[in-house]
């Protein structure tokens, strides 16, 4: 008999239950919930409690997926407004961009035959940026929020059932013969919703850190923006050009021509931009959950206290130890992420030589920025255990210029034609082996050329920035100048 005897209520009175849990309760669960006292709470207590389990779920949400997207969107909204704040673009700064961004479309037009995307030019403030690639961002992480879903009630399950072993004790409120697992099994929608609140909480903090750091749509090195628009963010990019002793306008116009050539690429190779996202989703599909930490995590943090919950599965999330597919995806992806950024480097400096005098000291600082643990990084080591790191870039750059120079800038971007084509990780230990197949049949390049091909590409790329150390690290910010602004 349970020591709190559910009251009666008038007939128009809400059930407080129904009202906690937001729809029917399974008679299992009912009866549980009253032994602990919870079926006669008046209204204002339901209020209370009902706020409780919303913190602790991630909001009010409707989606049932594996990441709380509304969640996700508030928390990054209110980290970027946390910041240093986040002035919105005026009509001159926007005219700016797009004269900006045009000026680096016809500077490109001269190095590479790959069309002009059709996007607009666009002007963004940090909350934008959030808005254009956060859809993208859930995409990528929906992976590992699905395995810690199926981790977190694996290990609830885990610790109810050893309550249900023979000589165990009683669960404390639950009343005597109530089977733990079956309860469990009724309150499984419950956690999985926590479970999408708290990553999406997640994919919130990060994605709103980024946006206060990234200087442009793409600059990730992944089309995150969904369409084929070239953006550029103001603030940010006054913020990378303090300190570095060259005037706004020349920063900004160099830092547009990358991320121009970067969204023209994407734009002419449409096999380019799905490879990278599935690398992405593949390493993070078969990415191995802590599941012992988060058993650690469940048992011995108070799962009413969201925060406290939040950073003990952040910091024992991902096992260690990588599988055999995710260092095949991880392979892959790094491969792309250097082809990308290598012909971007060798584009961006053939169309900027002639016209910016600090061509060469711009590429020294985004080397800078990304030898010194760039934004990306950080970003997908927090949500998929992945540091986003285009370790060969030196020897992409170098092989684009050594089959610019055998064949010109028409053979470097035919490459990009069909995906057995473009370059793989082998061809960047071979670039000669690379630019001599890529020749043959037309005209006769003996070894001794190749040799001052490869010599001549190297020397072309000195002012290109590389992955920085051996180790592959990329960067962060570094420099600071003045881009246009209202």
């Amino acid at each position: 008999m349970s020591e709190h005897p559910p009251q009666q209520r008038p007939d128009d009175e809400p059930d407080p239950l129904e009202a906690l849990l937001g729809g029917p309760v399974p008679p299992q669960m009912r009866e549980a919930l009253e032994s602990m006292g919870l079926g006669s709470l008046d209204p204002a207590q339901v209020q209370q409690m009902r706020a409780q389990l919303e913190m602790l779920m991630g909001g009010e949400a409707t989606d049932t997926g594996p990441v709380n997207s509304q969640l996700a969107h508030d928390v990054a909204r209110q980290v970027v407004a946390q910041g240093e704040g986040d002035a919105s673009i005026g009509p001159a700064t926007r005219r700016d961009v797009e004269q900006v961004v045009q000026v680096a479309s016809l500077w490109l037009d001269q190095v590479t035959d790959l069309p002009r995307p059709d996007g607009p030019a666009l002007a963004l403030s940090r909350a934008e940026w959030v808005e254009h690639t956060l859809p993208v961002w859930e995409r990528l992480t929906a992976p590992v929020a699905e395995g810690l879903q199926e981790a977190l009630s694996a290990a609830m399950k885990q610790q109810l059932s050893q309550f249900g072993e023979e000589g165990a004790p009683e669960i404390p409120g639950l009343p005597p013969g109530l089977n733990p697992a079956a309860l469990m099994g009724q309150m499984e929608p419950m956690v999985r919703r926590m479970s999408a609140g708290m990553f999406g909480g997640q994919v919130g903090q990060a994605v709103g850190t980024l946006a206060g750091e990234t200087l442009s749509g793409a600059e990730v090195g992944l089309p995150l923006m969904g369409d084929e628009s070239v953006a550029l963010l103001p603030a940010n990019i006054a913020a990378f050009a303090e300190g570095l002793e060259i005037e706004g306008g020349e920063v900004h116009l160099y830092l547009a021509v990358r991320e121009a050539a970067r969204v023209r690429l994407f734009a002419a190779v449409p096999w380019l931009g799905p490879q990278l996202l599935t690398a992405v989703e593949d390493y993070a599909r078969d990415i191995t959950i802590n599941t012992e930490g988060i058993e650690e995590a469940v048992r011995t943090v108070d799962p009413q206290d969201a925060e406290a919950m939040q950073a003990a599965l952040t910091d024992s999330l991902f096992a260690p130890d990588p599988s055999p597919a995710q260092r095949a995806a991880l392979a892959r992806l790094e491969t792309f992420l250097a082809l990308v950024e290598g012909w971007v480097d060798v584009v961006t400096a053939r169309a900027v030589d002639p016209h910016l005098p600090h061509a060469e000291a711009l590429a020294e600082a985004v080397r800078r920025r990304r030898a010194t643990g760039g934004p990306a990084e950080k970003t997908f080591a927090s949500l998929v255990g992945l540091e986003l790191r285009p370790r060969r870039l030196r020897d992409a750059a170098n092989l684009w210029g050594a089959l610019e120079a055998a064949s010109g800038p028409e053979g470097r971007d035919e490459a990009w034609g069909h995906p057995d084509l473009a370059p793989t990780g082998a061809d960047l230990d071979d670039p000669l082996g690379y630019v001599e197949r890529r020749t043959e049949g037309g005209a006769t390049v003996t070894d001794d050329d190749i040799e001052e091909l490869l010599r001549s590409a190297e020397a072309s790329t000195d002012d290109v920035p590389d992955a920085g150390p051996d180790d592959g690290s990329t960067g962060g910010p570094s420099g600071r100048g003045h881009p246009p602004t209202d």
